[in-house]
């Protein structure tokens, strides 16, 4: 068993391995920027170049603190369903919540012919999208927490939430296969995902929700820590399993949903993220593993987006390739390396 100190030493390292990530993060792009005008930015002193200011808190700084957001996020959303479904492969969208958002962006983007011209444009506006996304993770929840109500197999929810998930691919396929080349474009790069479209107005919207999810999960670390020994002896120890239940999927929902909506759908990041946690800190208690879940998401995301940034050059790749590409072969290290999985 770890001691407290050694949990305190670990979280005081991966903390500043967060901050460097960060500031490597913001240094980063097609314009090269020096490290201590970064830092003259973010404190509020002027830098050497007026343009330079404009492009770290209009482009970069926003688009770090979504990175962090995202990873944290999905990391910690990832971790909820694989506690609460008991199963290594569960992940942040495995109620459906992605596959909802998609569908909403794919009736908007692929069936705005079904709409009028102006109505088209407005509906494929930037907030057209988002809200669409926003709706359609909305719809896939209110359908799984109908569901979870009722059924009193928890298993049952997530092979429920595996058929929402085929329902809304299918159709999606059908509007892809009547949609046009310039469509179907459109709808693969908001699949691609992207941390940089963000304004400072959207990340507080995103960031208002985000902490109310947040603040579920912590509430529920009690909770998750009884579910790890079982539905039935949870009961015995006096634990609501519906209510439980219910306000693990709605903080997977509040942070899975609008994290989707606002930056599209981002792969890997919440099945992993929790694996590689209890790898290092070797332990189930969610007490170590939220807060390092955390951290670890946040960290690998910045990663994931400065090695996408192809550093002095014009062009980005694909998050969604890249958290894959990244992150997929450490976590076969890790479970190679330790041979049997912490759960």
């Amino acid at each position: 068993m770890v001691d407290k100190k050694t949990y305190q030493f670990s979280f005081i390292i991966i903390f500043v391995i967060l901050i460097a990530c960060f500031f490597i993060n913001i240094s980063l792009g097609s314009v090269s920027i020096p490290l201590k005008d970064i830092f003259n930015s973010l404190i509020g002193y002027p830098t050497e170049q007026e343009a330079w200011q404009k492009i770290i808190q209009n482009y970069r700084l926003p688009k770090a603190l979504t990175a962090i957001i995202v990873g944290s996020g999905l990391g910690i959303s990832g971790l909820l369903m694989q506690t609460l479904f008991r199963n290594p492969l569960a992940g942040p969208f495995v109620l459906g919540i992605s596959s909802g958002a998609s569908l909403g962006v794919a009736l908007v983007i692929l069936g705005s012919g079904l709409f009028g011209g102006v109505l088209a444009s407005l509906f494929i506006s930037k907030w057209g999208i988002v809200i669409a996304a926003s709706l359609g993770s909305f719809l896939v929840l209110l359908a799984v927490l109908a569901v979870s109500i009722k059924v009193r197999d928890t298993m049952a929810i997530l092979i429920i939430g595996l058929m929402f998930a085929s329902i809304t691919a299918a159709i999606v396929s059908v509007l892809s296969y009547f949609g046009s080349a310039e469509q179907l474009q459109q709808y693969i790069f908001w699949g691609f995902g992207s941390l940089g479209n963000l304004s400072w107005e959207d990340l507080t919207i995103l960031l208002i929700i985000y902490q109310l999810g947040i603040l579920l999960s912590i509430f529920s670390i009690k909770s998750l820590n009884t579910l790890l020994l079982g539905e039935n002896y949870a009961k015995s120890l006096g634990l609501n399993i519906k209510q439980s239940r219910l306000i693990i999927i709605i903080a997977t929902s509040l942070l899975a949903g609008t994290i989707t909506a606002f930056t599209g759908p981002i792969a890997f990041i919440g099945l992993a993220i929790p694996h590689i946690t209890r790898q290092v800190f070797n332990t189930s208690n969610h007490k170590v593993l939220l807060p390092a879940v955390f951290l670890f998401g946040a960290i690998v995301m910045l990663i994931c987006d400065s090695i996408a940034q192809l550093p002095s050059s014009d062009y980005t790749l694909p998050i969604n390739a890249i958290t894959a590409l990244v992150g997929a072969p450490v976590v076969i290290w890790l479970l190679v390396r330790k041979r049997k999985m912490i759960f």
